[in-house]
């Protein structure tokens, strides 16, 4: 079992979640049960799923919530070009998310690829 408390990853996935969480503050009241509700519920899958895989014993199972944790974050990440794209809210606070992402998916993908060269 791994301590997914000391993953980069997973440190990671909480700032993601804290500035989804600070961006859907400022989406449109209507937006609660909408897009609000669906991005903040995909954000923290990241960290969570991380956090879950680390309780398996297989790197096998292990790599399986990685992808789903990348899944989650090509959620949020679709979500916010939605957002973007619908113009609710302004494209330079969008940026700094998306350069988090983007980090994250890096982390992600070369931990899975690290699993898999074990494998």
């Amino acid at each position: 079992m791994r301590n997914f408390r000391k993953l980069k990853i997973w440190e990671q996935g909480i700032e993601i979640v804290k500035a989804i969480y600070l961006l859907s503050e400022n989406l449109p009241s209507e937006e609660k049960f909408g897009l609000r509700s669906q991005i903040t519920r995909a954000a923290v899958s990241i960290p969570s799923n991380i956090a879950e895989g680390c309780s398996r014993n297989s790197e096998i199972e292990f790599k399986r919530f990685l992808e789903i944790a990348m899944g989650s974050l090509f959620e949020v990440e679709t979500q916010l070009v939605i957002i973007q794209e619908l113009n609710l809210i302004q494209k330079k606070e969008l940026k700094i998310i998306f350069e988090l992402l983007n980090n994250e998916a890096k982390m992600i993908n070369g931990l899975i690829t690290i699993l898999k060269a074990n494998n």
